[in-house]
């Protein structure tokens, strides 16, 4: 079993959690987020990603023990399974990120924010143009 199971199978449990496919908002905690919207679940990753950068800068200055190691790997789970939540939303999967990852496999971090810049760039002068 890989890494990417795991990923699918809750982002199938997700799914199952959406109103449109049976999910009960007073009974599920995904449903209740769905249901209230993206301010909802986008306000818990925003918590989420705070809450993980706090947890890293724990072990910066508490040390590299299994307990601050454990927190930021809890804290990281937490905000993966909410944006997981959102990429359910959008209609989007684990396989759509892992694939981008895959993309950009080999390609320098430089390069790559360089090209996004520089079609950022092309995409306003066009939109400047109409």
């Amino acid at each position: 079993m890989t890494s990417n199971d795991s990923l699918q199978r809750l982002a199938d449990i997700i799914e199952t959690r959406k109103v449109a496919n049976g999910g009960d908002p007073d009974k599920s905690y995904v449903a209740r987020l769905l249901y209230k919207g993206p301010d909802a679940f986008l306000k818990k990753i925003g918590e989420e990603a705070t809450e993980a950068v706090m947890a890293a800068k724990d072990i910066d200055h508490g040390g590299q023990t299994a307990e601050l190691k454990g927190k930021l790997v809890g804290e990281v789970a937490d905000l993966w399974f909410h944006c997981l939540i959102a990429l359910a939303h959008y209609g989007l999967s684990p396989a759509d990120v892992i694939a981008e990852l895959e993309r950009r496999e080999g390609t320098s971090g430089i390069e790559e924010k360089a090209l996004r810049k520089a079609q950022g760039r092309d995409a306003n002068e066009n939109v400047e143009k109409l």
